[in-house]
């Protein structure tokens, strides 16, 4: 690893980190999760065992969407991204987040400002750090995408941090 990335890395986890202990308050924060895990407008629920999501995800991908493992900065091809197309979940392929809504927080991970439709992620307070953070999942099959941060960009004020390696691109094709 040479020195300017350990160095930004190392910059931006402790950003993260510092960013990530401020008390993030937001509409999910009063909503009950558990109500909205039964279906929301409309999205069918997506319902397999360990074993079924195993065959289907890579041992990284499931660690991350179905574990709430967390992948290592700037090490997503998402991250380069930058053409016109939405950004599915790996697991079930509903559709997240739109590349109009990307931007680059110089955290590491793919982020968005919005994502494509809010009935298509569902949020849950995680207290799994020593802080209080806001987990995105997939509102169909309950995968871990990552977290939302109240630092973002406008219009919206939110980064929402994904986990590259829960996501997956599709282009829209181009008209000639």
């Amino acid at each position: 690893m040479n020195r300017r990335l350990f160095l930004s890395s190392s910059i931006g986890l402790g950003g993260l980190a510092a960013l990530s202990r401020l008390p993030i308050v937001s509409a999910s924060f009063f909503q009950d999760t558990k109500s909205k895990s039964a279906g929301v407008k409309g999205i069918e629920k997506v319902i397999k065992t360990d074993a079924e999501w195993k065959q289907i995800l890579t041992p990284e991908q499931y660690h991350v969407a179905r574990r709430k493992g967390t992948e290592a900065p700037y090490s997503s091809p998402l991250n380069d991204i930058h053409e016109q197309g939405d950004f599915e979940c790996v697991a079930c392929e509903l559709p997240l987040f739109s590349s109009n809504a990307k931007f680059d927080s110089h955290t590491g991970w793919p982020s968005f400002w919005a994502p494509i439709a809010p009935e298509n992620v569902r949020e849950e307070i995680d207290n799994s750090l020593s802080e209080t953070r806001t987990e995105v999942l997939c509102a169909r099959c309950d995968s871990h995408i990552g977290h939302v941060f109240n630092d973002g960009p406008p219009p919206t004020g939110l980064r929402y941090c994904m986990n590259g390696i829960a996501l997956k691109f599709q282009a829209k094709p181009k008209h000639t």
